[in-house]
Order: structure tokens, then sequence, then C-alpha cells
């Protein structure tokens, strides 16, 4: 069964000295600020469609990666997962870096990363933004 998950956004004013509200109507969450600063610049507090990416990023691949590791027997007691997203003010986003940590018993090094590496392919996040480059650093605690 498909599932539909909605956020808004009311813009004011011009790019560079305007500001916004991000709703997150499914979940209800809340309202987060974004203004362009805060998104080519520094953060002070307020939120970016990068950051955005980054936490559907992580927490897309922790779940792939959880349920590509139980699969083959191997449950994860914890996954770290971070997703830096790089963006170009005039290019735009021209990188995406996973970095995952992991404690799973019972797997060896190279077995953990070749399961990061498949759950970097095929997390349903890494498929929507396959038009970007996505590097992986993994290891076990």
């Amino acid at each position: 069964m498909a599932t539909t998950r909605t956020a808004h956004t009311v813009w004011n004013g011009n790019l560079k000295k305007g500001s916004g509200e991000i709703t997150f109507d499914s979940s209800g969450i809340g309202t987060q600020s974004v203004t362009w600063a805060s998104r080519a610049e520094e953060p002070n507090g307020r939120t970016s469609p990068e950051e955005l990416i980054a936490a559907a990023h992580s927490s897309c691949f922790s779940m792939a990666l959880s349920n590509g590791l139980d699969s083959a027997g191997k449950p994860p007691t914890r996954l770290t997962t971070q997703a830096d997203v790089v963006l170009q003010p005039g290019t735009g986003i021209t990188g995406i870096h996973i970095t995952v940590e992991g404690e799973v018993p019972g797997i060896d090094e190279a077995a953990f990363v070749a399961a990061a590496e498949e759950a970097k392919a095929n997390c349903p996040v890494s498929q929507a933004l396959s038009g970007t480059t996505i590097t992986l650093t993994a290891k076990l605690s």
C-alpha cells in the first residue's frame, strides 16, 4: 500500500531577503524557519532543504541497512548514520556523503561495508537522489 507524506512552505519576499516557514503536516512535528542565508551561509537556528534531505537520507539508509543485515541473519544492535549534503550556490547540490558506524554482532568489516554499499544503492531516498554523487564511509564500532 502506497503512503503519502506532506509538508508545505509559505515563503514571503524575495530570495535573498525573504523567509519561509516549513510545516510538517503529516507528522505534526511543527514548523521550521528557512531563509536563503540559512541555506547558503550559516544556519543560525534555521533549517534548509539540504538539511531536510540529509535527515531523510540518513534515516532511510539506516532502515535499509538494518533490514539488509537482519535479512542476512546479522541484525544490528545499533547504527549511527550521518548524511552530509553539499550545496554549491549557483550550481546546486553537488554531493552527499553518508557515514555509518555499526554495532553488528557476528559480522566482519568487509561484510558490513558490502551491506552498507547495498543499502546506499537501494534505499528509496538514494534512488530518488540518483542525479547526484553519493559516497559512503562505513565501519564497525
